[in-house]
This record gives C-alpha cells, sequence and structure tokens, in this order.
C-alpha cells in the first residue's frame, strides 16, 4: 500500500509544480508539450500491447466492454463526477474535467499501475510503483500546466483503484495466471494507446466505457481453459 501512497504523492506534488509554471508557458508551448505527450503515451501504450498472445480475446473483450461501459455510460458518469468536482471549486480551471479524465486513466491503466501494486501488496515490495511515481509526477506537472487543477484530483483514483488491487492481493494471486496477466497488460496498452491519440487530439474515443473489458479479458482466457482451448 505504500507504493500507492507515494505514487499519489508524486502526482499532487507534479500537479502543484505543473500549475506554478502554467503562466509562464505560452499557448503554442503548452500544445506542442501536449502533442508530445501524447505521442509517448501512444508509443508506451503500443509496447505493452504488441506482447499480447490472444488477439482474438483483446478484440472480443473490447467489443463487449466498449457494449457494457455505454450501456453503464462510465464515461459520461466520470466526467459528471469531474464537474460535481469543478462545481465546488470557485478557481477551477475551464480544462479541469478533460484534465482530470485523462490523467485518471493515463495512471490507472497499465500494466505498471496492476503489476506494482500486487507486488506491493503481495510482498511489500514497491519498487515498481516508485518508478511509475515518478514517471507519473513528470505527466502530472505537463498535464496541470495545460489542465489546470484537475490533473491533481487524479491522485484519487490511483488511490482507490491501486490500493485496491494491493488490499485484495492475496485472493486475487491464486485467480490470475500469467496468460491472463499477459492478456490485461496488452489490453492495458491499447487502452493507452488511444488515450494518447485522444491527447494529441486525432480521436475523442470514450475510453472509460472500455474500461469494462479489462474485467472481462481475464474472464475469457479462464472460460477458454475451462472449454480446453
Amino acid at each position: 500500500m505504500w507504493g500507492t501512497v507515494i505514487n499519489a504523492a508524486a502526482i499532487v506534488l507534479g500537479g502543484m509544480l505543473g500549475l506554478l509554471f502554467r503562466r509562464g508557458i505560452a499557448e503554442n508551448y503548452n500544445r506542442t508539450i501536449q502533442d508530445g505527450l501524447g505521442m509517448v503515451v501512444v508509443a508506451i501504450g503500443l509496447q505493452y500491447a504488441l506482447k499480447a498472445d490472444q488477439w482474438a480475446v483483446l478484440g472480443a473483450s473490447l467489443a463487449l466492454g466498449a457494449a457494457i461501459g455505454e450501456r453503464l455510460q462510465w464515461d459520461q458518469g466520470l466526467q459528471r463526477w469531474g464537474e460535481s468536482v469543478q462545481k465546488s471549486l470557485k478557481n477551477a480551471g475551464n480544462h479541469f474535467t478533460e484534465g482530470f479524465i485523462s490523467a485518471s486513466l493515463l495512471f490507472c491503466v497499465g500494466a505498471m499501475g496492476i503489476v506494482g501494486a500486487l507486488e506491493d501488496g503481495l510482498t511489500g515490495n514497491y519498487d515498481v510503483l516508485t518508478v511509475k511515481a515518478l514517471l507519473d509526477g513528470i505527466f502530472a506537472l505537463i498535464l496541470s500546466a495545460n489542465y489546470g487543477l484537475g490533473v491533481i484530483f487524479s491522485a484519487v483514483p490511483v488511490l482507490i483503484y491501486q490500493g485496491s488491487i494491493s488490499l485484495g492481493a492475496v485472493w486475487i494471486q491464486p485467480v490470475l495466471n500469467d496468460l491472463m496477466m499477459n492478456t490485461i497488460t496488452s489490453l492495458g496498452g491499447l487502452i493507452i494507446s488511444a488515450l494518447g491519440l485522444n491527447i494529441v487530439g486525432v480521436t475523442r474515443i470514450r475510453i472509460a466505457n472500455l474500461l469494462p473489458a479489462l474485467l472481462l479479458a481475464p474472464l475469457m482466457i479462464w472460460i477458454m481453459a475451462a472449454l480446453g482451448y
């Protein structure tokens, strides 16, 4: 759990530093920095995605997960939560919700968060999350310089998401085999790549509505194994 606390603290610190630089960074610099960050996010996502062993499962879980996400309106719900927080803050920037959503997804979706939180919960070793904290702190600085205060609040989903994995790691370990972890990692990489495209402005994918796929993918692997495939 300590690794998650360090991770969240790095996001808050990086976000606060980004707010200090916000007024000193011209709009054209903001746009270029944002595009550069988006390119890095796409590259990181593809690096994880290309490790996939079960592309059919990835496609099926994304399709079914998108249907469930649209039905439950996860993306819209996340936006409403961000807007409700924004209303309670007098000095929130115009891009509060966009910054909160982009940062939350960037920091929560990915192999490092899952693997690091599991390792932290099972062994108390949070080296992976320490590295993730350094990366997230840098990304938070850049994002908050462009989006504002919403990025700092993304530390809350990180605490809930990674903390829950760490606390529940004892029960998760017997369920997830290597193939399941590989599939989750690859699927997370695809979603990260989509987020990068959104940051650059190429697409406007409702990424939160794809997140149910992360739950469906290991379930599909388990069903296939049970059926002898």
